[in-house]
């Protein structure tokens, strides 16, 4: 059975995206952001979303793995900054329903989904300029990027919250984090 550690950034919606994963058949474990990710045996890893980088504990190094990583929200802001992109305040804060332009069809985490599909965002920060080896995957008018991806070291982000019943695709998103985690070998 495929191990994911989903890294508990504070995040109000962080059990939601536990739950989704266990609804997958998924044995996924919620660890402190604070727990040393030598002591995680873990197929992947989910870092959660989160109120603000103060509060982040030791998600960056989680990075340093040899797992898929996906980032949600602050946690796809997290793997931004980390790896030399940068993250700013959004125009537009607060959460909102939020049309998505997929701009990468063959993206193993976003190209399955519909070429435009509704989400659930927070944009009070979001990421402003993608890290080296990152490719755009996904955008709106509200975001510039509400969706990257680094497919040769397996590293994921979405600006949006899957977990939630308000986006639609989102299980979809979670498939497909498993997917790449069994092609690296789960």
């Amino acid at each position: 059975m495929t191990t994911i550690a989903v890294v508990d950034n504070h995040g109000q919606f962080t059990h939601l995206e536990q739950r989704a994963l266990r609804d997958l058949g998924v044995d996924a474990e919620l660890i402190d952001n604070d727990t040393d990710p030598a002591e995680v045996d873990a197929d992947g890893v989910v870092l959660s979303g989160g109120p603000d980088m103060d509060r982040i504990g030791r998600s960056a190094d989680y990075l340093e793995r040899d797992v898929p990583v996906l980032g949600i929200c602050l946690g796809m802001q997290l793997i931004a900054e980390e790896l030399g992109g940068e993250v700013g305040g959004g125009d537009y804060g607060g959460y909102a329903d939020v049309n998505v332009e997929i701009v990468d069809e063959d993206d193993p985490l976003t190209g399955s989904l519909h070429p435009e599909t509704r989400v659930w965002a927070s944009h009070a920060d979001e990421v402003t300029t993608l890290p080296e080896g990152f490719e755009l995957t996904a955008r709106s008018d509200v975001c510039d990027v509400e969706a990257m991806s680094d497919t040769d070291r397996d590293l994921y982000g979405v600006q949006w919250h899957p977990e939630v019943a308000h986006t639609e695709e989102g299980e979809q998103i979670f498939e497909n984090f498993l997917e790449i985690c069994k092609r690296n070998g789960a």
